[in-house]
């Protein structure tokens, strides 16, 4: 049977948003009553496009309406006049194919989803500080009954060992992975050959890459002194004047620098007793409980207005803050070009900082290892005894020999980086006297 005019029209009892309605419900007894069954579907339907509307375009329609002076109809799309909504473009944009997105066939659904965004900004999530909480247990404790709930471990020959012991003694150590791979990987080795394959698969195999084993320079490849050195002027017996008022500075100057080395610690113009403050003696008598103590006061609560003003503080503050957040970020954005030619120019300096200290490097090694520290060893420099006039002797058979030819040419071996020193053991060190006893 065909539904009448009238039924065709009948609304449902329950609204299409979900609220519940009884809009054929023929009286109105009351103002409760006509609230309940007044018929809002066509109210609701218009909000919601506004706020489709909104999500599109931004703030505009609802942010004005919950304002307290309502907006004017212009700020509507379907109130606005053609020309605010549209423009006639008479020149076009000829890089308006490049910014075009391109069609890809691997676009999913998931990223059409993303890619239609709100232009509503997101709230801002504060982040809460939590205060890790710290474990009543002590570290003692902690092993104690970690050693009471575990199995006992085992070590070698499967002999229970107590965890706190373990690798106590020399029987009960394991063995290092270092040992246990040992052997089985040599750097140096040469690559394996692998078979060709056929079928046109010659591709798939991985190409392996042919290792060098690195050259290393010596430091005697790049000394440029002679095999034997020859021996200061100030040694001889009738040295020249120049070199004897060089060894005079050279010995007044190490006297100046000891004697600044030995008087740097102490305070000169100060009495011995005040260099450090002296404590105070302290009372015994004195009682320190018997000082006041002052009550603490108790902070008063907040009115209401107070919490207000100091949540609208609060937000001020961070506005202020996101503010100079996007500043910065713009400032840094337009300073790129900026900072990369700093950064190269300081990279070409480090660069040249870098070689000046290897070029200086290099020269000092061309004059020899005297004086360098290699390793925990420090290549001895050459003695130079120089003999004033007042000093000498009156005959050859009474002046002192200092070095001899043996002695010269291991000095001259070890500056030239032929020859390295090695730690002699302990008993070479005993004195005459002790080895005799």
């Amino acid at each position: 049977m065909p539904k009448s005019e009238g039924q065709a029209s009948k609304k449902p009892a329950r609204s299409a948003l979900g609220a519940p309605s009884q809009h054929n419900q023929p009286s109105r007894k009351g103002k409760k009553a006509w609230r309940k069954n007044v018929d809002l579907q066509e109210v609701e339907a218009g909000i919601e496009e506004l706020r489709a509307e909104e999500r599109a375009t931004g703030y505009g329609s609802l942010l004005l309406l919950a304002s307290s002076a309502y907006p004017s109809d212009s700020t509507f799309l379907h109130k606005q006049q053609d020309d605010q909504l549209f423009v006639i473009d008479v020149k076009g944009d000829e890089k308006i194919r490049s910014s075009l997105p391109k069609f890809k066939a691997s676009e999913l659904t998931s990223t059409k989803i993303l890619a239609q965004r709100s232009a509503v900004p997101a709230v801002v999530s504060r982040t809460t500080t939590v205060k890790k909480r710290k474990s009543p247990l002590s570290s003692e404790d902690k092993n104690r009954l970690l050693r009471i709930s575990k199995r006992p471990r085992k070590g070698p020959f499967n002999s229970v060992v107590d965890p706190t012991e373990f690798g106590a003694g020399s029987a009960t150590l394991e063995l290092s992975e270092a040992v246990k791979n040992s052997g089985a990987y040599d750097p140096w080795a040469p690559a394996e050959e692998t078979e060709e394959i056929k079928d046109g698969l010659e591709t798939v195999q991985p190409k392996k890459v042919k290792t060098q084993v690195p050259v290393h320079s010596h430091p005697r490849d790049k000394i440029e002194v002679p095999a034997i050195l020859e021996p200061h002027q100030g040694t001889s017996y009738n040295p020249p004047a120049r070199v004897e008022k060089a060894a005079k500075l050279a010995e007044t100057k190490a006297k100046i620098d000891q004697a600044t080395v030995e008087a740097g610690d102490e305070v000169l113009g100060v009495p011995p007793g005040m260099k450090v403050d002296e404590p105070l003696p302290v009372d015994e008598d004195e009682d320190p409980s018997a000082a006041e103590v002052i009550p603490k006061k108790m902070p008063e609560r907040k009115t209401k207005a107070q919490r207000n003003k100091a949540a609208k503080v609060l937000a001020q503050k961070r506005a202020l803050a996101e503010k100079a957040r996007k500043k910065n970020e713009l400032s840094i954005i337009n300073s790129v070009k900026l900072l990369r030619r700093t950064a190269n120019k300081t990279l070409s300096a480090r660069e040249q900082a870098h070689e000046a200290r290897r070029a200086a490097l290099q020269e000092k090694l061309k004059r020899g290892l005297a004086g360098q520290k290699l390793g925990k060893h420090k290549v001895p420099e050459e003695e130079v005894d120089v003999q004033l006039g007042e000093d000498l002797s009156e005959s050859l058979r009474a002046l002192k020999a200092r070095l001899t030819m043996a002695s010269l040419f291991i000095f001259s071996d070890i500056v030239s980086g032929a020859a390295r020193r090695k730690s002699v053991p302990g008993p070479l060190h005993e004195s005459a006297a002790a080895r005799s006893h």
